[in-house]
């Protein structure tokens, strides 16, 4: 058995271009071999990364070839359901993009197909592969804040003018929280281990049926929870996680070295505040990485389709909530 996991990707988006296929490029046991395309056009700039790369203009024809042992897919959101259950269905070891689904429930028929399988299906939820999360859980279990109160956190960014986003159409699943709510939800969810056990609060702005703002506060089992989501106001993004005796704050949470340097600060009450940097690491090349070693090796990939139907029933709880309020 090779060492390498040989990769085909769905679709030629720009963010696979941008993050993904450069990220296969880089991380160790992982190697791009195919991807499929309706449009021809679009493959040039993957060429350019890799020339090797076999390209199908038929997606079927991709998840048929035996050469392809994982499938990324970064469709739209409404295709990833369909596609995952395809590629399960073929045989692949499927990573896809978040949401992997549109609904929580609609995630237990993948758990049902991964583990009648065996195969390792699971969403790219790439930020707890990065070593910031991991070193900012272990402040927080360790009690270095005491007590935890509150979590805040805001993620905006205004694509007001692309009108043809698929995140501003409905019919593609589109929408803020479906997009980026998954990272304030589903950090809060990791950091502490801990359910929603009631929404207390959710506004929400909607434009053709997309939510494009929404402010949500939360009840856990042990603290209280505020988020801000936008894709109308300018880029901002930070999660803090506020305790009796202390405050851990993430300063580029989600997007580090594009938004920003990754640095978490822990204040205490003694007034001191002690900072720890994560200049380069690439939770892209992470997330493979673990991804290749649990299929390889048999380790453990900490994001389960359990954890992602977790974090899309407090999304589902939201809009609930809002809708009678």
């Amino acid at each position: 058995m090779s060492d390498d996991l040989t990769w085909g990707i769905l679709g030629c988006s720009k963010f696979a271009l941008e993050h993904m296929l450069p990220a296969m490029q880089l991380a160790k046991n992982n190697k791009c071999i195919a991807i499929a395309t309706t449009d021809i056009s679009k493959t040039k700039p993957f060429l350019e990364i890799n020339k090797d790369i076999k390209i199908y203009l038929n997606y079927n024809e991709l998840l048929n070839d035996d050469n392809v042992d994982a499938v990324y897919i970064p469709l739209p959101n409404h295709l990833h359901l369909e596609w995952t259950k395809k590629a399960i269905l073929a045989g692949k070891h499927v990573l896809c993009e978040k949401p992997i689904a549109l609904k929580a429930n609609d995630i237990d028929e993948l758990i049902k197909l991964r583990d009648q399988t065996g195969l390792l299906v699971a969403e790219a939820y790439m930020i707890i592969h990065h070593p910031q999360w991991t070193y900012a859980k272990q402040l927080l279990q360790s009690g270095a804040i005491g007590n935890l109160v509150q979590v805040d956190g805001v993620f905006s960014y205004n694509n007001s003018a692309d009108i043809n986003n698929i995140r501003n159409n409905s019919l593609s699943g589109g929408g803020g929280l479906l997009d980026i709510g998954v990272y304030t939800f589903g950090s809060t969810r990791f950091m502490t281990n801990e359910e929603p056990q009631a929404i207390s609060h959710a506004s929400i702005i909607w434009e053709n049926k997309v939510d494009v703002w929404a402010h949500v506060s939360a009840q856990f089992q042990t603290f209280n929870f505020i988020g801000v989501t936008s894709m109308r106001m300018h880029p901002r993004q930070e999660m803090n996680f506020h305790g009796s005796k202390g405050l851990i704050k993430l300063t580029s949470p989600f997007n580090p070295q594009v938004f920003g340097e990754a640095k978490v600060h822990i204040d205490t009450k003694d007034g001191m505040r002690k900072t720890m940097k994560f200049t380069t690491e690439n939770h892209y090349v992470n997330q493979l990485e673990a991804f290749s070693s649990a299929i390889k090796r048999g380790s453990e990939f900490i994001c389960n389709l359990e954890f992602s139907k977790g974090t899309l029933n407090m999304i589902d709880m939201v809009f609930e909530n809002e809708k009678i309020s």
